[in-house]
């Protein structure tokens, strides 16, 4: 990267901090810091985690540690405790994920607001992006949207109906091999590269309501069907945010753990330990609603490139 690009990189990051922590400030939500290591992993079968190996005294437990992939259970951890409505602004770590549009080691945005479901917070967010779209005078038209409703007004299928089959004639040109592809991963191809790539560049799109099957750490709502309450948020064709109106049952949480763990086995992945601490606090923790925003997709959008690396100081193959 060229210095004055770098320059650039960097006051604009640095402005878009600003902009975050006053935004947080006049709304009363406390600005904490979680650790980066910790003895539990992310048991998500799409993430993978890096590890360090821990060698002080005995006392301190040593042994492995996972670099967090987000600052998610800590968090949660302090909502228990009573600490109220907070957000982290602070680097994550995902292995294998790099490129144009991934770097391993990136900066996330996650705040949990008490008493919240996802739908209020669906505001917040949307407020947060226009006030950093101000950044660089620009502002952008929003649409808020159910998943099912996405699906039909695009490729006229609904998603919680149609069959394997019919999900997988809009992406018949891609020369995708459907071996091993899950209902949901059709779902997930359709989106990226049907569904997404369509989004107009200066719109805020918000997609809510998810498949219950695509739950992660959300509550389900029973219904016809039951749905995760659940929502991402995209500006252009970024996805930007990931929010949920949260789980706080942990015989189900750990339910889901051990899922993940199931999944991973049959794919012959390593199964990170669960998160314990978390699951022993999880009936403490209040109704909240919290979102993860990628600090880094947001500032390719504010400086209107599709490629992480030129908004970095350094990118990964040059630290």
């Amino acid at each position: 990267m060229a210095e004055a690009g770098r320059r650039a990189a960097l006051l604009l990051r640095a402005a878009l901090y600003h902009r975050v922590r006053a935004f947080f400030a006049e709304r009363g939500v406390l600005e904490v810091e979680t650790p980066i290591l910790s003895e539990a992993g992310n048991t998500e079968p799409n993430i993978e985690s890096f590890t360090a190996a821990f060698n002080g005294p005995v006392q301190a437990r040593p042994g492995p540690r996972w670099l967090r992939t987000s600052p998610e259970y800590p968090l949660k951890r302090l909502l228990a405790a009573g600490v109220g409505d907070c957000y982290e602004l602070g680097r994550v770590f995902r292995n294998g994920e790099a490129g144009r549009r991934h770097n391993p080691e990136f900066t996330m945005l996650e705040w949990y607001r008490v008493g919240w479901d996802h739908l209020a917070l669906i505001e917040e967010t949307v407020a947060l992006v226009q006030a950093a779209l101000g950044l660089v005078d620009r502002a952008a038209t929003v649409r808020s949207v159910t998943y099912r409703q996405l699906f039909v007004d695009a490729l006229a299928l609904d998603p919680f109906t149609a069959s394997i089959d019919d999900l997988g004639v809009p992406l018949a040109g891609f020369g995708i091999r459907g071996e091993g592809l899950t209902r949901d991963d059709w779902l997930d191809l359709l989106i990226t590269h049907r569904i997404q790539p369509a989004f107009a560049p200066d719109a805020i799109t918000v997609v809510r309501d998810w498949p219950a099957s695509q739950c992660a750490l959300a509550r389900i709502r029973p219904g016809a069907p039951p749905v995760a309450e659940r929502f991402e948020l995209y500006l252009g064709q970024q996805e930007l945010a990931n929010g949920y109106h949260e789980l706080t049952d942990p015989a189900e949480q750990r339910a889901r753990f051990e899922q993940d763990h199931a999944r991973r086995r049959a794919r012959g992945q390593f199964e990170p330990p669960i998160d314990e601490r978390l699951l022993a606090v999880l009936d403490d923790l209040p109704p909240c609603a919290g979102v993860a925003l990628g600090v880094e997709r947001l500032l390719m959008a504010l400086a209107g490139t599709d490629d992480i690396r030129d908004v970095l100081a350094f990118a990964f193959a040059d630290a």
